[in-house]
C-alpha cells in the first residue's frame, strides 16, 4: 500500500488500491465492484485540500487521463470539459478557443472537479465562484450508472451536484459558460489597514475583483485591484525579470527562507513584517484573465477561511488585530480578504448572502492549532462557513445552522449513494 499525503501535509493515508481510470466505462466498473465489495471510492486530484475531503481509504482513484476540453457549442460560449483538467491546462486552451472562466481562484494546481466541488472562489461581488459557472455535470453514482444533469436532464439538482464535496458520486465532466475571453488590469499598492477598511464598500463596489493582504503586527495592507478590459490591444503584461522578481523569489523562495528562519526564533516575526510591509511598492500590469488570477504559491503552509456575511468583514479584522497585539501569538504569513456574489448552490458559503471571506495562514513548520482556534472563536454569532477544503473544527450538527439546503444536500446523499461508496471520514463528519 502506498502512502497518500494532501499538497500541505494535513492528511496522510495507506489505500489499498490506486487505480487510474482509462475511461468513462473503466470508471463505472469500479464503481459498481466497489460498491457490491463494500469498498470506499475515493477521486483525488492536485490534493490542495487542507481538510481531509479527498482522503482515500479503500481505493484511490486517478482522473488523470479524463483530461482536456470535451466540446465547445460556440453559439453559447458553453463547454464540457473532463474532470480531471487541471486549472492551469484549462486557462490556456479556453484562451486558444477566445474564451474565458468568468472568475478564478488565486490558485490554479487543483483539477476544475476539486476545484468546483469544494467550493473554490475567487473574488469579486459581482461574481460568483467557480461552481457558480457552471450549466451542467456528470457523475457515475455508486451503482456505476451516468447521471447527467443539465438545462434538460434533471435540472432541479444542478444547485447540489455542482458543489458536491465528492459526497455524491465520482465527477467525470462539466459543462462551464464562458465568456470572450478578456484582459484584466491589475493595480497592486501598498495602504493602511484602517485606510481600506473605513472605504472597503467603495474599494469592493467600485471594482470588479478587489482583494488585500493585510500584514499581522503591522498597520500596512497590499492591495489588488483588478479590472475586466475588453480591448486585446492594451494588453501590457509585466516584463519577464519583473516577474521572476516578485513571484518567484520575493513571494516564494525569499518568503520561505524567511519563515523557515523565523520558526527558530518567532520573536522576530513583527520586525520582518514591518519591513516586509514596508518595503511593498506599486506595480501595474495588463494581462489575460487567467494569468492576473492566479500566482505560484511554493511555501507549504496551513490555511483556514471563512466566509462571513459582507458586513462584518470590518469588525472581525479589526477584533482579528487586537488578538495578535497581545502577542500571544505572532504570524509571518498575510491575511488574505476577497468578496463573493450570493449564489443559490445548496453548499455554497455563499449561499444566499453577499460574502467576505477571511483567509489566515500559518507556516508549515509551526504550531497552527493556537492562531485558528482564536480566529474562529472571533466568528461566533455570525453565521461562519468554512470553506470546504480549508481547516475548520464544525460538524454536521454546527453547518445545519448554517446552510438552508443541509437536509435537502443529505437526503439526495441517502437516495444516490445509501452505501456511502464516496464518504471518508471528513464527509461523515460534515455530513453526518
Amino acid at each position: 500500500m502506498a502512502e497518500w499525503s494532501n499538497w500541505a501535509g494535513t492528511v496522510t493515508s495507506r489505500p489499498r488500491e490506486t487505480v487510474m481510470v482509462r475511461d468513462l466505462p473503466h470508471l463505472q466498473l469500479l464503481c459498481e465492484e466497489s460498491m457490491r465489495s463494500g469498498r470506499r471510492v475515493k477521486a483525488v486530484g492536485a490534493g490542495h485540500s487542507f481538510t481531509g475531503i479527498a482522503e482515500p481509504t479503500d481505493v484511490l482513484v486517478r482522473m488523470d487521463r479524463l483530461s482536456g476540453v470535451r466540446s465547445v457549442d460556440e453559439a453559447t460560449g458553453r463547454v464540457w470539459v473532463h474532470a480531471g483538467t487541471p486549472l492551469h491546462v484549462l486557462g490556456p486552451e479556453l484562451q486558444r478557443r477566445g474564451l474565458a472562466m468568468t472568475n478564478l481562484g488565486d490558485i490554479d494546481r487543483q483539477t476544475i472537479a476539486g476545484a468546483v466541488s469544494t467550493g473554490t472562489h475567487g473574488t469579486g461581488v459581482g461574481f460568483t465562484g467557480l461552481a457558480g459557472q457552471l450549466t451542467g455535470v456528470e457523475l457515475v453514482q455508486a451503482d456505476g450508472s451516468l447521471l447527467r444533469v443539465t438545462e434538460t436532464e434533471n435540472p432541479e439538482l444542478l444547485p447540489a451536484v455542482a458543489l458536491s464535496l465528492g459526497a455524491l458520486g465520482i465527477v467525470t465532466a462539466l459543462e462551464i459558460q464562458c465568456v470572450p475571453k478578456f484582459l484584466l488590469r491589475a493595480v497592486e499598492a501598498p495602504a493602511s489597514f484602517d485606510e481600506v477598511l473605513d472605504g472597503l464598500d467603495e474599494r469592493v463596489d467600485g471594482t470588479d475583483h478587489f482583494e488585500f493582504y493585510w500584514f499581522p503586527h503591522t498597520d500596512r495592507v497590499l492591495t489588488k485591484s483588478n479590472t475586466r478590459v475588453s480591448d486585446e490591444s492594451r494588453r501590457a503584461p509585466l516584463p519577464a525579470w519583473r516577474s521572476r522578481l516578485d513571484d518567484d523569489l520575493l513571494s516564494n523562495k525569499l518568503f520561505g527562507a524567511l519563515n523557515k528562519a523565523t520558526t527558530r526564533a518567532p520573536r522576530v516575526i513583527p520586525a520582518i513584517n514591518q519591513v516586509s510591509a514596508r518595503a511593498l511598492s506599486r506595480r501595474e500590469f495588463t494581462d489575460w484573465s487567467y494569468r492576473v488570477f492566479a500566482s505560484e504559491r511554493d511555501v507549504v503552509f496551513r490555511e483556514s477561511e471563512m466566509a462571513i456575511p459582507r458586513e462584518a468583514v470590518p469588525d472581525v479584522l479589526r477584533e482579528l488585530r487586537t488578538w495578535l497585539s497581545r502577542r500571544v501569538e505572532v504570524v509571518a504569513f498575510p491575511v488574505e480578504v476577497r468578496f463573493a456574489a450570493s449564489d443559490d448552490l445548496w453548499l455554497s458559503t455563499a449561499h444566499g448572502r453577499e460574502s467576505g471571506y477571511i483567509a489566515i495562514h500559518q507556516y508549515v513548520g509551526r504550531d497552527h492549532r493556537r492562531y485558528f482556534e482564536a480566529f474562529w472563536s472571533l466568528l461566533d454569532g455570525l453565521g461562519a462557513r468554512p470553506h470546504w477544503g480549508k481547516m475548520h473544527d464544525l460538524g454536521a450538527d454546527e453547518l445545519r445552522s448554517r446552510y438552508p439546503k443541509f437536509d435537502e444536500f443529505v437526503a439526495l446523499r441517502d437516495r444516490l449513494d445509501p452505501e456511502r461508496v464516496f464518504s471518508n471520514t471528513y464527509l461523515d463528519r460534515v455530513l453526518g
